[in-house]
């Protein structure tokens, strides 16, 4: 394990989804699932990150020994899955106490706090100098976007690709899709405010769901989480395209999928966790794509706060005022 101090910890749905219920998360939790720091002491085990490594922190420890890790899909690690269900880290079992009582980790991080204790596996070290209220973000939004644009949907040179849901993760996907060479991007939102930003970002062009033009796509990204976007996304793929699906609606929403228009337009879906990343790959390779200036990601954040603000931006997370918000907890 590692004692990495929090430098920066950003804002994301899954931690609002703990604070409202909407999923299912043992309590009582320190919540926090994407952020950045430094190590500052380590365990006689760990090997991969030293003392004074600057480190983002991923949300879903790759142990490498499970079936899915050796099977190539180390983004559906069954014991990093696990452990972040019960609360607990992927070594095993809790760090946390509140007066004497367990306290349990969101997504083996708890990262709204000074420090945090890790397994190693969810530790990536990055080159120093990236500031860590731009690091913080690859350790979610980045990895899902982008990761599912270059991973899972892997967009080829010259494909066309639309992207529904212009939050963080959304325009994160449109940075991969351009990164991937794509010759159109739509970016397509219900809030026409979020279109220069994803022009900005890359996009080619940019439409309301209703004018969206239908079957026009190789690829429809959909990061909204709603059936809307899900339903969108069907028809904007044209006939042989794929559809990929990463916004994480609630367990109890269902679609009633028509499968005749797989079949006879053949069509692909396929979701996708956390842009089918390799964790220890994807972290550098990104943040290298960042330093080439090709992933400008502190566009995907639109406040700064103390920790002391965090109430008043859960709140503006939930009525969709925000985008990233970064917690700057050191900027050392």
């Amino acid at each position: 394990e590692a004692l990495v101090k929090i430098r920066a910890a950003s804002l994301c749905r899954s931690d609002l989804s703990v604070v409202t219920g909407a999923r299912p998360w043992p309590l009582p939790m320190v919540i926090g699932h994407e952020a950045a720091g430094r190590v500052e002491k380590i365990g006689a085990g760990v090997t991969g990150v030293s003392p004074g490594d600057d480190v983002v922190l991923v949300y879903l420890p790759q142990c490498g020994k499970c079936e899915r890790c050796l099977a190539g899909q180390p983004w559906l690690c069954e014991a990093g899955g696990a452990a972040n269900r019960r609360g607990e880290l992927l070594t095993g079992g809790t760090r946390l106490l509140h007066r004497g009582e367990k306290v349990n980790h969101h997504m083996g991080l708890a990262a709204f706090a000074e420090y945090a204790l890790v397994a190693e596996a969810s530790a990536i070290r990055i080159p120093p100098g990236v500031p860590p209220q731009d690091a913080c973000v690859f350790g979610c939004a980045v990895l899902c976007g982008a990761g599912t644009a270059l991973n899972t949907a892997a967009i080829a040179r010259g494909q066309s690709v639309a992207v529904i849901g212009l939050g963080a993760v959304g325009l994160a996907a449109i940075l991969g899709a351009r990164a991937a060479g794509a010759s159109r991007i739509a970016a397509v939102d219900k809030l026409e405010s979020k279109f220069a930003l994803a022009r900005s970002l890359g996009a080619t062009a940019s439409a309301l769901p209703e004018a969206a033009p239908r079957r026009s796509f190789d690829h429809a990204i959909e990061c909204s989480g709603t059936l809307e976007g899900f339903e969108l996304a069907m028809a904007l793929a044209q006939r042989g395209g794929k559809i990929t699906t990463l916004g994480l609606p609630g367990p109890e929403v269902a679609h009633p999928l028509k499968l005749a228009p797989l079949v006879v337009d053949g069509l692909a879906v396929q979701g996708s966790y956390l842009g089918s990343c390799i964790t220890q790959r994807d972290v550098p390779r990104f943040v290298e794509l960042y330093r080439a200036g090709q992933f400008p990601v502190a566009k995907l954040v639109s406040h700064r706060i103390g920790l002391e603000e965090l109430n008043e931006a859960l709140d503006r997370l939930a009525e969709g005022q925000a985008l990233r918000q970064v917690i700057a907890f050191d900027a050392t």
